[in-house]
């Protein structure tokens, strides 16, 4: 499937705002008018629905990984690998080529923005994060922020500044530092590493261990994304298996069962 039309399916919150004025300028000539009549998805009601719930996501996805890519100043290679990977995974080899122009697009506004403003995309990057936290359900944004985490970690060296920039995302999309931190530790493997994934201190009594697992299992649990997409929902079950596997090591390391 083509970005261009994914994106002419998208409806619902991203017409408007934001988010959707972003798409008018980074889509430009991918846009296949061609494809897409407005209110017309040629799908039935349903289809129509989810088709655009989950473009929607990605849509935001690409614009708030645009802002994560280059908050060090740089747009490094293994991140915007990574993005090709995502989209060939979701999309096909016919979307790699198309995601990537977008994210160049939206490099350009930027520069073009900040060239009268150098705050003018970082205030729009909070705006779309207060629009996306408006309609999009908890769990999707925690989705759309291990996402973001991933790409910050591609390179095998979260910065400072990515640092930053993930907890200010996070927080205009109603999310917290310490769920930043979670999602940034997802892969480690030390009992430094696992406390943070299950967002507890290390001083915290085994019954607010167990209690911390409880909440992050219901509130990551990847039936709670199934309507982006099987991909989608699959992404959040290898999530989810992190977050079991640094609970082991904390019992493990405890004497818990």
């Amino acid at each position: 499937m083509k970005l261009g039309k994914w994106i002419g399916g998208i409806m619902g919150f991203m017409a408007m705002g934001p988010l959707g004025a972003l798409a008018g300028y980074a889509i430009g000539s991918l846009f296949d008018k061609a494809a897409y009549v407005p209110g017309n998805t040629g799908t039935d009601n349903g289809n129509a629905t989810y088709e655009g719930q989950r473009n929607s996501f990605l849509f935001s996805l690409l614009v708030m990984a645009s802002y994560i890519i280059r908050a060090d100043g740089k747009i490094m290679h293994s991140e915007m690998e990574f993005v090709r990977r995502f989209l060939r995974t979701n999309f096909g080899e016919n979307a790699v080529a198309e995601g990537e122009q977008i994210l160049l697009n939206l490099f350009e506004q930027r520069k073009q923005m900040d060239a009268t403003n150098p705050h003018a995309f970082q205030n729009t990057i909070r705006e779309c994060g207060a629009q996306i936290a408006t309609n999009m359900s908890y769990e999707e944004r925690l989705q759309l922020l291990s996402f973001l985490a991933q790409i910050a970690r591609s390179d095998g060296n979260v910065c400072a500044a990515e640092i930053d920039a993930l907890k200010e995302v996070a927080q205009s999309m109603q999310l917290s530092a310490k769920e930043v931190e979670s999602m940034l530790n997802l892969s480690g493997d030390s009992l430094e590493e696992a406390y943070k994934v299950l967002e507890v201190e290390p001083t915290a009594t085994d019954d607010e261990v167990r209690a911390a697992y409880r909440r992050l299992a219901l509130k990551h649990h990847p039936d709670r994304v199934a309507t982006l997409g099987e991909d989608i929902r699959k992404a959040a079950e290898e999530k989810f298996q992190s977050i079991n596997n640094a609970k082991e090591r904390i019992y493990k390391a405890r004497g818990m069962k």
